[in-house]
């Protein structure tokens, strides 16, 4: 029975870019500015799930339950319910851009006639904040992306 010399992670030969991407990643994920974007989005995320019991529009069965699973999936993707994999958040940030987009076009797209204008009102509000909140996570997430992708230190 042969056994394979085993690998010490200490000398991989890209452990300092590792490392520095992991201290750049920290550094963003604990920023007061990135804090605040992620509970502001969680916030929203839950707002939206509950907005047709708040709003007053649960009568509109495909509508309420459209906001329910998407402000669930919102507030889970945009405060960090999926771990710490930082270099992932840039793209999470944009699944978080899209379902921004559908919650704005929702009232008019979900079948059955539910474009009101309390249902309007309540998903176009909700949808640019939710918008905008994932822009500024993609924005924050960015620099810890472009380091994860550099492959430029020479291998020995």
């Amino acid at each position: 029975m042969t056994t394979q010399p085993r690998s010490d992670m200490a000398t991989h030969p890209d452990i300092l870019a590792m490392r520095n991407r992991h201290e750049m990643a920290e550094h963003v994920a604990t920023s007061p500015g990135a804090q605040a974007v992620e509970a502001l989005a969680l916030i929203t995320g839950l707002y939206l799930a509950a907005s047709p019991w708040i709003a007053g529009f649960n009568g509109f069965s495909t509508l309420t339950v459209n906001n329910l699973i998407v402000g669930i999936a919102y507030a889970v993707i945009m405060s960090g319910g999926f771990g710490r994999a930082y270099e992932r958040s840039h793209s999470m940030a944009w699944a978080a851009c899209a379902l921004s987009a559908w919650t704005i076009i929702a009232p008019w797209v979900v079948a059955g006639d539910v474009s009101t204008t309390r249902t309007i009102v309540n998903n176009i509000i909700v949808g640019v904040i939710g918008l905008l909140l994932a822009l500024m996570a993609a924005a924050a997430a960015r620099p810890v992306d472009r380091s994860s992708g550099d492959h430029s230190t020479t291998r020995r």
